[in-house]
């Protein structure tokens, strides 16, 4: 459940909190992985309407949305070429970072009306590459330890 949640933003954040908590390697690291997966279609196709509402509701909402969408706009102009794979390693660097993730992907993709069908398989694989690598490290660490 953390990992749907933008401010938690992407399993290397989730994992370790998992890893605290006592829960096992694989059912933690699937958990954090599909939580964090499972909004991103939703994030893509809504974000734009999403933002227009808020401008229309209010100025300071209006401030709001321009806010993070410029803020798209700057992470994602270093991804214009090549959006798949920019996109897909910008997701999977595992970095306990909520500027990361598939949140922030899923805003770029919608910012930069990139089709669903490019942009979602490349944020989930992004997500299932930070997933493993996160699990990995946690995990390995507190074998190496206990």
């Amino acid at each position: 459940m953390l990992s749907m949640l933008p401010a938690v933003g992407s399993p290397s954040m989730a994992i370790p909190i998992g890893a605290i908590l006592g829960l096992p390697a694989i059912p933690n690291a699937l958990a954090a992985i599909l939580g964090n997966i499972l909004p991103t279609p939703f994030l893509i196709v809504f974000v734009r309407k999403v933002f227009a509402w808020m401008r229309e509701k209010s100025q300071r909402l209006g401030k709001i949305a321009d806010k993070y969408e410029n803020k798209a706009r700057s992470m994602g102009t270093r991804l214009h070429r090549g959006f798949f794979v920019g996109l897909m390693l910008f997701v999977a660097i595992p970095l306990p970072l909520p500027a990361m993730g598939a949140w922030t992907g899923s805003l770029i993709a919608a910012v930069f009306n990139i089709r669903l069908r490019i942009a979602l398989p490349a944020i989930c694989l992004g997500v299932l590459i930070a997933g493993t690598i996160s699990a990995g490290i946690v995990y390995g660490y507190i074998s190496l330890f206990s």
